[in-house]
Order: C-alpha cells, then sequence, then structure tokens
C-alpha cells in the first residue's frame, strides 16, 4: 500500500512539475530529510509478574476456626489479626503447665532442704555417705523436673499464641480456603495467602549468548547500565522504570537461559501477579545516530552511497559509511548530515548532476 501511494504521487507531481528548455518534465523523487535520531539498543523479551513477596498462612495448632477477621481480596497491615481457633483447650494446658511447674518448683526446694540437712548431719557421722548421695541426686532430679515443666510451660505459651494467625507483613490477602466451623490442624493446607504488590518482581529468561558480552564487561547490580520497562497488554508503556536486582548464577540446560529479575513500584496496584508482560531493555545513557531507509542506498565497486538532492533539487553521489540495519533502516556512520535529502524512490531515473523535483516523504 505504502508503495502504491508514492507511485501515484510520483505520477500526480510529474503532470505540474516545471519542464526543461526541451519541454520534458523534471524526474519526480521522493526524498528522505536526514535526521538525528535516537538509536540506543533496545531488547524486548517477555517475562511473568510476581510478588515481592508472598506467604501461605497455615495452621500449627488444631481447632475449631472461630472467626476469621478480615475481608477477602483486601488490603491488611502488618501485625493484624487474621483468624482465631478456640482457645478453651490450650487455656487449661497452659494453667497445667503453670500447676506442673509450680510443682516441681516445691519438690526442688523439699529436695534442696533434704540435701543441705543431711549434709549438716554427715559432718557429725550421723547419716551415712550413701544417703547424702541419695539427697544431692534428689536434688538434681528436682532440678530435672523443673526445667522440663519451665519447658512444658514455653510450649503451652507457644499453642496458645498460635490460636491468633497474625499476619507477617502488610500486602493483600486471597480468599479463605475454611470458613467458621471448621476443624482445622497443621495438616489442612492453606488457609489464605498474603501478597505483596505494592513491588513487583518481574522475571524473565535471556539467551546466554547475549548476556555473554555483559559478563565480559562485568555486571554491576548495583548499578547497572541498562534500565528496564514494561509494554502492557494494551501496549502502553508502564510509567515506572524498574531495577534488575538479580541474575542466575548458572544457566538452565533445558532452554539455554539465564534468568533476569527486576523490581517495579506497584503502588496503585496495575500490575498483577501471574501475569505476562513484554519487557523493554534499554541503556541507561541515550545514543543517536543518523538512520536512513535501506531503499537510499545503493552499492558499487567503490562502496555505499546515495544520491542527495540539493536546494535547487540538482543531484549528486554522496558516499557514505554504514552501519548496522535497525528494523528496515541504516545506521549511517560517516558521509551524511542533519537536513541532508537523500532520495528513496525513483532512483532508476536519475543520475548525477541532472535536476528532479524532490518531494519529501
Amino acid at each position: 500500500m505504502k508503495q502504491l501511494i508514492s507511485i501515484t504521487l510520483l505520477f500526480i507531481l510529474s503532470l505540474s512539475m516545471p519542464l526543461y528548455a526541451e519541454d520534458k518534465p523534471l524526474p519526480a523523487v521522493l526524498v528522505h530529510k536526514v535526521a538525528v535520531t535516537d538509536i540506543t539498543p533496545t531488547f524486548k523479551l517477555v517475562g511473568r509478574i510476581q510478588a515481592s513477596e508472598r506467604v501461605k498462612l497455615l495452621a500449627r495448632v488444631s481447632g475449631f476456626l472461630e472467626q476469621r477477621h478480615f475481608t477477602e481480596g483486601r488490603d491488611i497491615n502488618k501485625g493484624e489479626l487474621l483468624f482465631s481457633i478456640e482457645k478453651a483447650n490450650y487455656e487449661i494446658g497452659l494453667k497445667q503447665a503453670q500447676a506442673d511447674l509450680a510443682s516441681a518448683k516445691a519438690s526442688l526446694k523439699n529436695a534442696q532442704s533434704n540435701l543441705n540437712r543431711n549434709s549438716q548431719l554427715r559432718k557429725r557421722q550421723a547419716v551415712s555417705q550413701s544417703q547424702l548421695d541419695q539427697a544431692a541426686a534428689d536434688r538434681d532430679l528436682a532440678k530435672a523436673q523443673v526445667l522440663k515443666a519451665e519447658a512444658g510451660l514455653q510450649k503451652a505459651e507457644l499453642d496458645l499464641g498460635y490460636t491468633e494467625i497474625i499476619a507477617p507483613f502488610s500486602g493483600r490477602i486471597g480468599k479463605a480456603n475454611f470458613s467458621v466451623g471448621d476443624l482445622i490442624s497443621p495438616e489442612s493446607g492453606t488457609l489464605a495467602t498474603i501478597v505483596k504488590i505494592d513491588q513487583v518482581h518481574v522475571e524473565m529468561s535471556v539467551s546466554e549468548k547475549l548476556m555473554l558480552d555483559a559478563r565480559r564487561k562485568g555486571v554491576d547490580l548495583d548499578n547497572p547500565p541498562v534500565a528496564p520497562r514494561l509494554i502492557l497488554s494494551d501496549g502502553s508503556i508502564y510509567d515506572s522504570a524498574g531495577e534488575f536486582n538479580f541474575i542466575s548464577p548458572e544457566v538452565d540446560t533445558a532452554t539455554d537461559t539465564i534468568t533476569l529479575r527486576a523490581t517495579f513500584q506497584n503502588p496503585n496496584y496495575l500490575l498483577l501477579p501471574g501475569e505476562f508482560v513484554h519487557v523493554e531493555i534499554k541503556r541507561k545513557q541515550p545514543e543517536s545516530g543518523i538512520m536512513i531507509p535501506q531503499s537510499a542506498v545503493q552499492r558499487d565497486k567503490q562502496g555505499y552511497f546515495v544520491l542527495q538532492v540539493d536546494d535547487a533539487g540538482k543531484v549528486s553521489i554522496t558516499r557514505v559509511e554504514m552501519g548496522q540495519q535497525i528494523e528496515g533502516k541504516w545506521l549511517v556512520i560517516n558521509g551524511l548530515r542533519e537536513n541532508d535529502r537523500v532520495i528513496t524512490e525513483g532512483l532508476q531515473k536519475v543520475k548525477s548532476g541532472i535536476l528532479v523535483n524532490a518531494v519529501e516523504e
């Protein structure tokens, strides 16, 4: 379609252009006006969004679920109470553990007194050495019983504390998998999942060959030379650039790729974990240069050249040094300046030194 439009435009222009002295029309050509453009190298990859933090809430004790304190799908704060499990059994267990500790301490006190008494009697030869040794052993056993009772009390306190399930960090909580009244236990599985999405990770896989040059130069994750941007599903660019914070230390042998991870701020929760996005990776320091259409470039024994048109419409040959080709255009390293005009269509009708009717694209 573009070529048809160009040919039509040339035809129309040829009907109204000025004439030579011999009443011949000037050849009509399309020209491209040279401009300095951004030529910063860019790579595009596919990535998947992940929550920066994710936790599955599990029950650590058994009991009936007494209450759910949150609304599904809403934001919750660190330390917020989320689930309550029945406490009665564990409160009883705590009181029993407290009683066991008190009893053990009393036994220790009695054993210590008995040892002290036997020690005095032994000095007067009123008891045997074996009786004194037995009193010392009883005292040591009582000490061990106190330590055991203290451990039992700590476990009872922990179990009672586990009847309240608290948010470990601020984030957004998902669907509750159990209802009030359900009997739950550590084997029940996930009660609900919390994700932190005000900041998200995007993981992508890049060819090991593409990373080879970066590794040769040295990869500095504290100050990387490139910055990733996201292209959303509707084609728009996400307004916040990301920062790379992880490069896999080994190559995936199944895909011959290396995993990269970048972090993006997500204050409005526009990005959701699990979705695919396109990632555009570009150098932070921009590069500029002259790009012209490939159709303008010709080659002979001496090398590459273009047909240039001056302000008077006269055609001349300009030798150029070419660089890489990018998306249908060619980088000009040397030979052209900004605002020069080169012919892109109608080349077969002109040669150096003639006048043309030039129309810019």
